[in-house]
C-alpha cells in the first residue's frame, strides 16, 4: 500500500528547494521519468495484444514496474518535489499496474481469477489512500512485507507473459519452469499482498488522529 501524503509544514529557510512544502514546478526530472513511463504504456498494450512479441513486452512490462520508485528518487535526490508530481505519480503507477494486468489476463497469460484478485487489492488501496489522503492523515510508513509482496508480484506478470506463447504454440522446457515458479511466487505474493493490506488498518487510524491532531494544533 502506497503512503499517505503527509499534511504540509511550514517550509524552514535552511531547506532546499522542493522540500517541506515548497514546489519545484512541473518541469522537473521526476516528472519526465513518470511521462515517459506514461507513454510506454501504450507500446506495451500495442506488443501484447497486436503483436506476437511477447518476450519483448515481457521485458517492458518489467523494466516499467523496476522503474517505479526511480521518479520518486530523482525527486527526493535533486530536490524537485512538485506538487504535479505528487498528483502524477501515483496516477501513473496505478495506471500501469491495471493496464499490465489486464493486458497479461487478456491474452490469457494469467488467469482472471489471479489478476482479478490483484486488481482488487490495488483498487482498495487506491481508495483508501485517496479517502486517507482527503481527511488530512499524517504519512504512513510502507512496511516491508508490503514492498516484498510488490516485488513478487511485480515479477511474476511479467514472467507469465514470458512463460505464454500466442497461438497455442507448446511451450518450451524453460517456459514450463518459469510458468511453475511464476505460480509459485505469484501465490505468495497476492496472498502475502492482502495480508499485508490488512496490517495496514492500525497505521492509517494512527496516522488520521496524528493528521488531525496537526491540523487542530496548527
Amino acid at each position: 500500500m502506497s503512503p499517505s501524503p503527509s499534511p504540509s509544514s511550514s517550509p524552514s529557510s535552511s531547506a532546499p528547494p522542493g522540500e517541506d512544502g515548497a514546489d519545484a514546478g512541473w518541469r522537473t526530472w521526476a516528472n519526465v521519468v513518470t511521462l515517459a513511463r506514461l507513454a510506454l504504456l501504450p507500446v506495451f498494450i500495442w506488443l501484447v495484444i497486436a503483436t506476437h512479441h511477447r518476450a519483448l513486452a515481457a521485458w517492458l512490462l518489467a523494466v516499467l514496474g523496476a522503474t517505479d520508485w526511480v521518479d520518486g528518487y530523482l525527486a527526493r535526490r535533486l530536490s524537485q518535489v512538485s506538487n504535479v508530481g505528487k498528483i502524477i505519480d501515483p496516477v501513473a503507477d496505478r495506471l500501469l499496474v491495471m493496464g499490465g494486468l489486464i493486458c497479461v489476463a487478456v491474452v490469457g497469460a494469467v488467469p482472471w481469477w489471479f489478476a482479478i484478485a490483484t486488481l482488487a487489492r490495488e483498487l482498495v488501496v487506491s481508495v483508501v489512500t485517496l479517502v486517507l489522503a482527503a481527511l488530512g492523515a499524517a504519512r504512513i510508513d510502507v512496511l516491508w512485507w508490503g514492498k516484498v509482496s510488490t516485488f513478487a508480484l511485480m515479477f511474476t506478470y511479467p514472467a507469465f507473459l514470458l512463460a505464454s506463447n500466442p497461438g497455442g504454440v507448446p511451450l518450451a522446457t524453460w517456459q514450463r519452469i518459469m510458468r511453475d515458479g511464476s505460480w509459485v511466487i505469484g501465490l505468495l505474493g497476492l496472498v502475502l499482498a492482502w495480508i499485508v493490506l490488512a496490517g495496514y488498518v492500525r497505521p492509517a487510524l494512527a496516522a488520521l488522529r496524528l493528521g488531525r491532531q496537526r491540523r487542530r494544533t496548527g
